[in-house]
């Protein structure tokens, strides 16, 4: 963390029409953002009333992009839930919460539709219930049970909790698929899913006890969200452990759940090493937790001293393993039907230095693409439905808690200028180049 905020950042609300001729150049044809719900509905509901400004503003960026031939991606919630519905009733934590999501989706699909033909309902929610309500709750809501969590702790169980925020996401996400479908995408011919966090797990050994943690760790996180959206309810492993902290379908629900999604969106930027760990763990079965729950499983990047990927910075979580996108995506085909699915997220980071030519010079990025394409088309020759893949990210940005001091753009910008001036890195270059076909992939 660096104590700094998002208030100004990258200034892309004032400088759009920037940005989006920079995407024109570089001849990007589709670009991924996200509409900021309170923004929209500073209250979080429609009787609270709607931001004109705010509506005008996003019809103002996706018209730009529309006029440049570039497609809107548009993704609703990406963490930003509305500080007034979590004062009213606790946010993801109620039911109440599923209604004004649905209508705040209407609100987005009736302004915004005729344009935009992609939809996101949410973005990542394993990361933001892990974040939120698990662990150290260092993200917006901030409820944690964990001792060691920050002190703007606001309570919260970790046994129960994230169960039930999620639970409520898998719902408000149906709903809003549901009115799209009936009311809306026939007549804008739109798709719409939802983006999942996309890291890979390898068994440590070949042994049984870490092929077992693989595949819990693996059930754990993407089957926790696509079980339900694909089948109807969750992992069987999950009922089995979480037994009655895991809210049940109706009957009714799951109808509404099953195959609620066109797409799925996949965020993808490393893997580690699965290793059962239960000969050192300490059952735990007077508090439990979702991370109790997951189980005696080290997650790691290393395995015998070697990393399973070159890192940028030795304190970086970001480990290059090209293999596991492939991996990943074959996994995803096997196992929930062969979804289309868009690489939604995906990018190197750099740790911020002061020597901005080592910034710019980002060859290290240009080889993690090379590598990750490659893959790419090695799982799409075997038959995965990849139809896109979003560069995370079009500029240095703010990276959440990591605030400014990690930055994953294809071009730098100098935050301690007032000018912000967007300048290209070698990988942007790279990108311009390859769009033409004058470069291309390469095997690790």
């Amino acid at each position: 963390m660096d104590s700094s905020n998002g208030d100004v950042a990258v200034d892309s609300y004032n400088r759009y029409k920037e940005d989006v001729a920079i995407m024109k150049q570089m001849g990007f044809n589709a670009y991924r953002f996200s509409i900021s719900w309170p923004r929209i509905l500073p209250n979080g509901k429609l009787s609270g009333g709607v931001n004109e400004k705010g509506i005008e503003y996003y019809n103002n960026l996706i018209n730009e992009l529309v006029a440049n031939d570039i497609e809107p991606f548009v993704t609703l919630f990406q963490f930003d839930l509305p500080q007034s519905l979590q004062d009213e009733y606790q946010g993801f934590l109620s039911d109440q919460i599923i209604n004004d999501f649905q209508d705040y989706a209407e609100l987005c699909f009736k302004n915004f539709g005729d344009r935009v033909k992609y939809w996101v309902t949410l973005n990542e929610p394993y990361i933001f219930n892990l974040m939120s309500y698990v662990e150290t709750g260092k993200f917006a809501p901030c409820r944690s049970s964990a001792e060691h969590a920050f002190d703007i702790l606001r309570g919260g169980s970790e046994a129960t909790e994230p169960y039930i925020a999620t639970h409520n996401q898998i719902l408000a996400h149906a709903a809003a698929v549901k009115v799209y479908r009936t009311k809306y995408q026939e007549q804008q011919k739109g798709e719409i899913g939802m983006v999942l966090v996309g890291d890979w797990y390898v068994p440590y050994s070949d042994s049984e006890e870490d092929q077992r943690a693989t595949s819990r760790a693996l059930d754990f996180t993407y089957g926790w969200f696509l079980h339900p959206l694909v089948y109807g309810d969750y992992p069987s492993i999950m009922r089995s452990v979480v037994k009655e902290r895991l809210p049940k379908f109706t009957e009714e629900e799951t109808i509404l759940i099953r195959e609620s999604f066109d797409f799925i969106g996949f965020n993808y930027f490393t893997s580690y090493y699965a290793k059962d760990s239960s000969s050192e763990a300490i059952p735990n079965t007077q508090n439990p937790t979702y991370l109790t729950d997951l189980g005696p499983i080290t997650i790691t990047h290393e395995r015998d001293g070697v990393l399973i990927g070159p890192k940028v910075d030795e304190s970086s979580w970001l480990a290059s393993y090209p293999q596991g996108l492939k991996d990943a995506l074959i996994y995803l085909k096997n196992n929930y039907k062969n979804p289309k699915i868009y690489i939604t997220e995906i990018g190197s980071i750099d740790c911020d230095s002061p020597q901005i030519d080592e910034l710019i010079n980002d060859e290290d990025r240009i080889k993690y693409h090379q590598h990750h394409l490659y893959y790419l088309n090695q799982a799409i020759k075997d038959g995965v439905r990849v139809k896109g893949y979003f560069v995370w990210s079009l500029l240095d940005n703010f990276e959440w808690s990591m605030g400014y001091s990690h930055r994953f753009g294809l071009h730098y910008i100098d935050f301690n200028s007032n000018n912000l001036e967007r300048i290209p890195k070698a990988s942007a270059k790279w990108f311009q180049n390859f769009l033409k076909g004058l470069e291309d992939v390469k095997q690790d």
